[in-house]
């Protein structure tokens, strides 16, 4: 079955990390992406742009509505994801402990709808 990790942080926590710390970051990032290929559940995944970059749009009586920004204010933002093909949720759960992210963010785990 595949499952959605969705990896939020805040984005002061990345603008606050040393040059040092993004390398370490981005190894990790390699590393666990390497360990899900390997493992054969990795389907895909990428990292968003800063969410300055992001364009919600609504229809509204027939009419597109756009606005600069997220959908909501909060205090994490979605910063990337991995599409994972697990055998069930406690391994896509044991999969999603493992990304990087996980360590001071948060990683929300969602099944994918099978239609």
């Amino acid at each position: 079955m595949q499952y959605l990790a969705l990896i939020y942080d805040t984005e002061a926590n990345r603008q606050n990390m040393t040059p040092e710390d993004t390398k370490q970051l981005l190894a990790d990032y390699g590393a666990f992406t390497e360990a899900a290929k390997e493992a054969g559940v990795f389907v895909g995944g990428e990292a968003l742009t800063p969410v300055h970059t992001a364009t919600t749009v609504r229809l509204r009586d027939g009419k597109v509505l756009t606005t600069d920004g997220p959908f909501a204010e909060t205090k994490e933002q979605l910063g990337g994801y991995y599409l994972l093909d697990c055998k069930d949720l406690d391994d896509a759960l044991a999969w999603a402990a493992k990304i990087p992210t996980a360590k001071q963010g948060s990683i929300e785990v969602r099944p994918i709808m099978v239609w």
